[in-house]
C-alpha cells in the first residue's frame, strides 16, 4: 500500500540507489533518474543515444540508467533482448526527466547550492568512508562533480513537482472511505508472533565434525532448558546471534520474515513453549514462544493517513504523466538508439 514519499519529491532512481534512499516506483515516468546536463554536442566521444529539443543523451547516460535498474539482479544473466527492453525503458526514463528538468528550470531555487551541499552530504554519510563512497560512484562510471549536477537537476525537478502537481492533488475523506470499503482485503494485519532464540552458528562450509559439535551443544543447551534453566540467561551466554544481548529476544515477526524452517517452527508453538533444536542456513536454534497475536483488521481511522497518501501520490502521477504526453506533442524527440 506504501509508496515512498521519495517518490513523490521525484527522488532520481540514481541517487536513490547510490545512497540506499529508498525504492522508487514504476508508477509514473516522474521518479526516475534525472539526467546531468549536457549540451548539442556529446563531449569526451560518447554517442548520442536521443536528442530532446535538441539536447543530447548520452550512450553513458543510458548506461548509467540501465545499471542503476538493475542494482538489485546482479548475478542475473540478461539476454540480448532483455538487454534491448531494458536500453528502450530506461531511454524512455531519461527522456521524460530531460521534458521534466526543461520545464522545472524555469522555477528559481535561491538555496539550491546549499541545498545541494546538504543532500551530497547526507549521502555521503551513508558510507563507511570516503573510500566506500568513492568506489560506489566508480561503479556508475561518475565521479563527485558528476554526483552534484545529478543533485542539483534531481532538485530542480522536485521543486517543479511540488509546486507544479502536489497542490493539485486533493484526497477527501470520501476518497480514502470509498478506497478502504472496495480493498477491505488489504487492511488487514497478519498473525504475528513475539519469539526469543539461542542460536549455536554455524557457516554451511563448516566440517561435518564442526556442525556435530554445535549441533550436540544446541541439545545440551535444550536438555538445559527443559529441566528448569532461564532461556534469558542461557542465551546471553551462549547465543551467537546479536540478540543474545536481549537475551535472545527477536522482537515480533510475521510469516515470510524468517527463514522457511525456523518460521514453521516458530509458528507451530503456543506461547511459553520450547521448540526442538531446529536447523537452518546459520546454525542450530532453540526457540521460545513469548506471544502471539491473531489475524486482525484495520479499521478506516488507524488506515486513513496511509491511504491518503497512496491516493495523493496517484492523482500526482496522473497529473505528471498528462504533462509529459502534452509535452511530448511539441517536443522535438529523436530517437538515435542503435
Amino acid at each position: 500500500m506504501h509508496v515512498s514519499r521519495q517518490a513523490l519529491r521525484a527522488t532520481g532512481l540514481l541517487l536513490a540507489v547510490l545512497f540506499s534512499c529508498g525504492v522508487v516506483s514504476n508508477a509514473a515516468e516522474l521518479k526516475t533518474k534525472a539526467a546531468p546536463a549536457k549540451s548539442e554536442v556529446v563531449t569526451d566521444g560518447q554517442e548520442a543515444v536521443a536528442r530532446v529539443n535538441g539536447t543530447a543523451i548520452s550512450a553513458l547516460e543510458l548506461k548509467r540508467a540501465v545499471k542503476v535498474m538493475t542494482s538489485g539482479q546482479r548475478g542475473m544473466k540478461i539476454t540480448p533482448d532483455r538487454q534491448k527492453e531494458l536500453d528502450k525503458q530506461a531511454l524512455q526514463q531519461l527522456i521524460s526527466a530531460e521534458l521534466l528538468y526543461e520545464a522545472a528550470q524555469k522555477l528559481e531555487i535561491k538555496d539550491l547550492d546549499q541545498q545541494i551541499d546538504a543532500k551530497v552530504a547526507q549521502g555521503k554519510a551513508r558510507f563507511a568512508n570516503e573510500h566506500d563512497f568513492e568506489k560506489a560512484i566508480k561503479e556508475l562510471d561518475m565521479t563527485e562533480k558528476d554526483l552534484r549536477e545529478y543533485t542539483r537537476r534531481d532538485l530542480i525537478i522536485s521543486n517543479f513537482v511540488e509546486k507544479t502537481f502536489v497542490p493539485k492533488a486533493t484526497v477527501t475523506e470520501d476518497d480514502a472511505k470509498k478506497f478502504y470499503d472496495q480493498n477491505l482485503d488489504k487492511f488487514t494485519k497478519p498473525e504475528s508472533v513475539k519469539a526469543s532464540h539461542i542460536l549455536i552458528g554455524v557457516d554451511q562450509k563448516a566440517s561435518a565434525q564442526e556442525k556435530k559439535a554445535a549441533k550436540e551443544k544446541a541439545e545440551k543447551l535444550h536438555k538445559e532448558l527443559l529441566a528448569g534453566a532461564d532461556f534469558a540467561t542461557l542465551a546471553k551466554a551462549n547465543s551467537t546471534c546479536p540478540s543474545s544481548k536481549q537475551g535472545g529476544d527477536l522482537g515480533t515477526f510475521v510469516k515470510g520474515q524468517m527463514v522457511p524452517s525456523f518460521e514453521k517452527a516458530a509458528f507451530a508453538l503456543k506461547p511459553g513453549e520450547i521448540s526442538d533444536v531446529v536447523e537452518t542456513r546459520f546454525g542450530y536454534h532453540i526457540i521460545k514462544l513469548t506471544g502471539r497475536n491473531a489475524a486482525e483488521k484495520v479499521d478506516f481511522k488507524e488506515a486513513r493517513p496511509r491511504i491518503e497518501e497512496y491516493l495523493k501520490e496517484q492523482k500526482i502521477n496522473a497529473e505528471v504523466g498528462k504533462f509529459l504526453a502534452e509535452t511530448k506533442k511539441t517536443a522535438k524527440i529523436e530517437m538515435l538508439l542503435k
